[in-house]
């Protein structure tokens, strides 16, 4: 008997083992296919209408929500790195998915995916418009895309928003109140005040690295460690 005891044992604890490994759901990959990452591209390409926020809401989904493949942290701050860059932002944006998931490979999928489809789709587009512009239903319906894109681009920025103040509350109250503050500020100072964005973005990124030095953290050792 404790001769079976013994046998029996080890094989409980692999077979507890087992279960455990099963029950866990799989990691994304570090690096997934380059092909898999093309089909996203193509996808946002086929379906990147009603202007920039729509489609950083298409690229949000494919690879922050439904594959987990980035963090909603790197979304974030790959877009703002994109920010301080001259041209075309959402370019850019890719291109900088695209290498951090698949290296030269994937900057290309990311790239071809996001210009291609997008450039034969308006050329099509642009010569059907040209014969019914004048059309009383035609300017309506374009009259109603524009509250559209503007609900897509309030959502897409609360979503992106979220991690920022996520980030400030694990760092206490005061740093919180430096988020709010910065976000808060950011689009008083583009919005109402109207200056560049050159420049609210620098005086934002200043202000970020001073309330990092100055300000103390109070978030507990635990949230200091997640950070």
């Amino acid at each position: 008997m404790p001769r079976m005891r013994r046998i029996a044992e080890p094989l409980r604890g692999r077979e507890a083992c087992m279960r455990t490994e099963s029950t866990e759901p799989a990691a994304a990959p570090a690096h997934p296919p380059v092909p898999a990452q093309a089909r996203i591209w193509l996808a946002v390409g086929l379906q990147s209408f009603g202007g920039g926020m729509a489609t950083l809401a298409l690229i949000r989904r494919g690879f922050v929500e439904e594959r987990s493949w980035i963090t909603e942290e790197e979304f974030t701050r790959f877009w703002a790195i994109c920010q301080l860059a001259p041209g075309i932002n959402l370019i850019a944006f890719a291109i900088l998915i695209g290498r951090r998931l698949g290296g030269a490979a994937g900057a290309a999928a990311a790239l071809a995916g996001m210009l291609l489809p997008s450039a034969a789709i308006t050329v099509a587009m642009t010569a059907a418009y040209a014969s019914i512009r004048e059309s009383a239903q035609v300017k309506a319906a374009l009259s109603a895309v524009i509250p559209t894109t503007v609900g897509i681009g309030l959502a897409t920025a609360i979503k992106m928003g979220a991690p920022l103040i996520a980030a400030g509350r694990r760092g206490g109250a005061v740093r919180l109140a430096a988020a709010i503050l910065i976000l808060g500020g950011s689009a008083l100072a583009l919005g109402l005040l109207r200056l560049p964005i050159v420049l609210v973005l620098a005086e934002s990124g200043l202000a970020g690295a001073l309330s990092y030095v100055i300000l103390p953290s109070t978030g507990s050792a635990e949230s200091e460690e997640e950070v």
